[in-house]
């Protein structure tokens, strides 16, 4: 039996793979970006990807666009929403950014078409946002009580409160516990409509504590070393001080003293860990999370032995997609792509949990 299922914030398509692989027949996947329809288009050709905003979307639009009879079912709505407006690192704009409300719209459209079960994955940090941002400098003495929704966690209170036909569970997922050689963690939300009748339980951890060891990154990118690699070179002031780290691992404390306020500037003084401040990803562990760009300061992303940043091929390998999938637009259009992307392997585990309780 085909399990009918529709695609929103595809980008590179992680999530769309894994559910493909998984055994869903996803009859729309829609993608706001033109550059990152274009690379789903070239690699899954039997896609129905279409370059549109979520916002035009009603349930009438879906079974346009999806080419489906009115008396279809679909069984699932999934996508990865926008996460700028949640994360930490943020303004926490929540709700009342554009990007939080691209989240709300996928609520809206999962209550009005009524899929069997729907899958939301964001950053952890929606789990702790408020829906209304209070600067610090302005909480403390002398200054009001936060009100409820400047209260850590409103903003998940008030995403659950609107599925009111689901039963939703929620879980922070770190991937390398599921076999995929990167510290990944994000919220999935995993939706089943109430008259379903079934359940949801997330796959049991393999890797880990209790598992099997984490796959390490050279573990995963070892074998695809003598290729061409696509990457940013690094600045030759940056190159200079990434040549002192020590090979397999280390960071801008494994500078000397002499030099390591000059090569840090004025994030020397600055707050925080400043983790990724001329890192190398420590060989003999899984990557830590892929970002949008792994040639930032403050993300660097160095290769554990090669005086360069982690390339695209290493990206995709860690990601979990096809060696020979091919990423449309510039170098930095492409790590964007990688980065924000569902691993593979995690989607389809997802997937194949899903299918399981649809058919029980």
């Amino acid at each position: 039996m085909n399990r009918i299922a529709i695609s929103f914030f595809a980008g590179a398509g992680g999530l769309d793979i894994g559910m493909h692989e998984a055994g869903f027949d996803i009859r729309l996947s829609v993608e706001l970006e033109q550059k990152y329809c274009q690379t789903l288009k070239i690699n899954n050709p039997t896609f129905n990807v279409v370059n549109a905003d979520i916002m035009e979307y009603s349930k009438e639009k879906i079974y346009k666009d999806a080419k489906l009879q009115k008396d279809d079912v679909i069984d699932l709505i999934f996508g990865g929403s926008p996460c700028q407006s949640f994360s930490t690192a943020g303004k926490r704009k929540a709700f009342s950014d554009d990007r939080g409300k691209a989240m709300l719209k996928f609520v809206q459209i999962v209550e009005n078409t009524r899929p069997k079960a729907f899958l939301l994955e964001n950053v952890k940090g929606l789990l702790s946002a408020p829906l209304k941002h209070r600067p610090l400098k302005e909480r403390g003495i002398g200054f009001p009580e936060l009100s409820e929704d400047e209260k850590n966690g409103s903003v998940l209170n008030y995403l659950l409160n609107q599925f009111s036909d689901y039963n939703v569970n929620y879980k922070v997922i770190n991937s390398a516990e599921y076999g995929v050689p990167q510290k990944r963690e994000r919220v999935l939300f995993i939706g089943i409509r109430k008259d379903v009748k079934k359940t949801f339980e997330f796959p049991t951890k393999t890797h880990g504590k209790e598992g099997k060891p984490f796959i390490t990154i050279m573990a995963a990118i070892n074998d695809i070393k003598d290729i061409d690699h696509s990457y940013v070179k690094y600045s030759e002031e940056r190159l200079k001080y990434m040549k002192l780290i020590p090979v397999g691992g280390g960071n801008w404390r494994n500078l000397d003293k002499s030099i390591v306020e000059k090569a840090m500037g004025g994030a020397y003084k600055s707050g925080g860990g400043k983790t990724g401040y001329f890192r190398r990803v420590k060989a003999n562990q899984p990557s830590p999370t892929l970002l949008t760009s792994p040639i930032q300061k403050s993300t660097n992303l160095g290769h554990p032995y090669e005086d360069r940043p982690l390339s695209i091929q290493e990206y995709l390998r860690i990601q979990g997609f096809p060696d020979n999938y091919t990423v449309n637009g510039s170098i930095t259009d492409q790590y964007t792509q990688i980065g924000n992307a569902v691993p593979v392997k995690v989607a389809k585990l997802l997937g194949e949990n899903l299918l399981q309780v649809l058919e029980k």
